[in-house]
């Protein structure tokens, strides 16, 4: 059958010969040392900066996503105190430039050289070491925007589904355990996704204090070889290649949360768990 779109295909199958032509040409010409490239991919130097740098990602995600979760609650609550102080939270730290605070958690020892109090405060130096500072910053900046993906999250569930539970009796507690969390999820936990593959991206960041990071390594290697474009070429293979690790887990998640939607909504099993121990049944709901 005929495309309906002859001129798409051709734009297409142009742009794509040039692209393929583009590739063959460089390949040809350049004077990249391509054996070079595959001896670094494997190099000790090269793993131990995978290590960090997936270290520095999982680590600095997890205390993001709490601060995050922290941060959503305090601004949906009542009070205007805990809301007050997560709106600043996130206006301060999703404007401050992620590059500038790795810096300034650095060099945090001028702004107070000691911490604690009298005999109880050790040297700012000796604790707000490079990694602890690229920690600290990058899930200071994480946990800002967490939370603004945790509040969106919470506030699309259906407030008549949380007031139907209220008006069957169930717990607050167990009303937000059981029917807000898992409606929420399948909104929090794409965009999650999405921010991990952005934080392993911006662990490259933190080779500006000598985190000893893949990009970092790669600056080691080459500084001394002066293979400046083979070492970031290895660099750019495995940071390609732990996104894409972390895009199929990614995948994995969002499958698993269709699938556990299908046959009805999430919210309507939850409250037939709760009515299982007697406190009511909601009418099911089916997904949109």
């Amino acid at each position: 059958m005929m495309s309906s779109r002859p001129g798409f295909t051709l734009i297409t199958s142009l742009l794509s010969l040039l692209a393929a032509a583009g590739v063959v040409y460089m390949f040809a010409t350049s004077q990249v040392m391509w054996d070079e490239v595959l001896t670094y991919l494997t190099a000790p130097a090269i793993f131990y900066g995978i290590y960090v740098t997936v270290g520095l990602t999982i680590l600095s995600m997890f205390l993001g996503i709490v601060l995050g979760v922290i941060s959503a609650l305090m601004s949906i609550s009542p009070s205007p105190i805990p809301k007050a102080f997560a709106q600043f939270y996130v206006w301060l730290f999703r404007g401050i430039p992620l590059l500038v605070l790795i810096i300034f958690c650095y060099n945090f020892a001028l702004f107070a050289p000691r911490i604690g109090f009298g005999e109880f405060s050790v040297s700012t130096n000796v604790v707000m070491t490079s990694f602890t500072a690229a920690v600290l910053a990058l899930s200071l900046h994480e946990g800002a925007y967490m939370s603004e993906i945790v509040r969106g999250g919470i506030l699309s569930v259906d407030k008549g589904q949380i007031e139907a539970a209220r008006a069957l009796g169930i717990s607050r507690r167990k009303t937000f355990r059981r029917i807000v969390l898992p409606q929420a999820l399948t909104v929090v936990i794409p965009a999650t996704g999405n921010q991990t593959i952005g934080m392993l991206k911006a662990t490259s960041l933190v080779s500006v204090i000598g985190v000893h990071d893949l990009l970092t390594q790669a600056q080691f290697i080459y500084t001394k070889n002066y293979l400046i474009i083979e070492l970031l070429i290895v660099a750019v293979v495995w940071y390609l290649g732990l996104a894409a690790v972390a895009s199929l887990g990614q995948r994995y998640l969002e499958h698993w949360i269709s699938s556990r939607k299908a046959g009805g909504c999430l919210v309507a099993r939850a409250v037939r768990g709760a009515a299982g121990s007697g406190e009511g049944v909601i009418a099911e709901v089916k997904p949109s």
